[in-house]
């Protein structure tokens, strides 16, 4: 198994939960089975994952591992999630390869998929500039818009979302994402003005760790996602709570793209809608994400629109988005090539 370290530029400053970030550094994965070469990524992101010194601490340790036991073995005993997602697309790419079918038909779907939709996304700044970038969104081919709300006024977010409403028209599915920036009051002051928009859905409008908050919420009629409160809560846990209409899913935060899609299964199972999304990742686990979206039928947008937060990437991005779709590489296995 090869491991080789990779930092990369953003193309503007990344804000999280645990300060600004202007790089994501990584490991790329390489590993031999059955014959040929898988390839993975683990990219680290600080409050979704594990530190990028122990990401590496949990690489290194994996093909000792390995030649004791098995890769079953390492998966289920990796709990850093960046380096299990890295080993296991690394596995999944080299069995598709070896099946000679492209990832998303080896994650469980049999039709040919070739896009699926993505969402355009518009970050916080002024009502004016708000609503220029959503009808930019729109003639670019996007039918459906997130807007970032949250660090401003509750009033202020309504005006800008009722702004870009009028704007782009009913045909136009529209989001709000607060990132956890709302208290209950806030949230339910929100979506009581926000009722009358045919929101999507309000992603994330209490903090991650209010998973009975957020079941709450739903009783006010506008559909709530859930994101950073699987960064530290199971899957299960939160489909257990009733606490959402929506499950955010990244691959990278999960475990893997196995652990993805089995996640979609389970929402599915409990007439929750998956939506997948990616934590800014070079273009392999970018890749990969897209595969997990393709293996989920009749998937909504979803967030994989995020090539551009890259101002270098690892190679070639074999699923550009146009039209307000992301191409669906049909090779065999990940479809990412000349990476490194």
């Amino acid at each position: 198994m090869e491991i080789e370290p990779f930092s990369l530029p953003l193309s503007r400053p990344l804000s999280t939960a645990s300060g600004t970030i202007e790089e994501r550094e990584g490991f790329l994965v390489r590993l031999e089975y059955g014959g040929v070469t898988g390839v993975g990524e683990a990219t680290p992101l600080p409050g979704w994952t594990e530190s990028y010194g122990a990401c590496h601490e949990a690489l290194a340790r994996a093909p000792d591992l390995a030649r004791e036991e098995d890769w079953g073995v390492v998966l289920s005993e990796t709990s850093e999630p960046a380096a299990r997602h890295a080993l296991a697309l690394a596995l999944a790419d080299a069995r598709a390869k070896v099946d000679n079918q492209p990832l998303y038909r080896y994650l469980g779907n049999e039709r040919l998929v070739r896009r699926v939709p993505v969402n355009a996304t518009i970050g916080d700044m002024d009502r004016e500039d708000t609503v220029e970038m959503a009808r930019a969104a729109v003639e670019e081919g996007f039918d459906c818009i997130k807007v970032k709300v949250g660090a401003r006024s509750v009033d202020a977010d309504v005006a800008r979302l009722r702004a870009v409403r009028e704007a782009v028209g009913d045909g136009v599915a529209l989001r709000a994402d607060a990132n956890g920036a709302w208290d209950r009051e806030q949230a339910e002051r929100a979506l009581h003005e926000l009722a009358d928009l045919d929101l999507a859905y309000v992603e994330q409008p209490l903090p991650a760790d209010d998973v009975a908050g957020h079941s709450g919420l739903r009783e006010n009629g506008v559909p709530i996602a859930l994101d950073e409160s699987l960064a530290s809560r199971q899957v299960a846990d939160v489909l257990a709570a009733e606490a959402a209409d929506y499950l955010v899913l990244k691959p990278m935060a999960l475990g893997g793209p196995d652990r993805a899609r089995q996640a979609a299964r389970s929402a599915r199972q409990a007439g929750v809608t998956p939506v997948v999304s990616t934590t800014v990742d070079a273009v392999v686990a970018r890749t990969a994400a897209v595969h997990v979206a393709a293996a989920i039928q009749e998937v909504p947008a979803c967030g994989l629109a995020t090539a551009e937060w890259l101002a270098e990437d690892l190679g070639p991005d074999p699923a550009p988005v146009a039209d307000g779709e992301c191409e669906v590489p049909q090779a065999k296995g990940l479809g990412v090539r000349e990476v490194g």
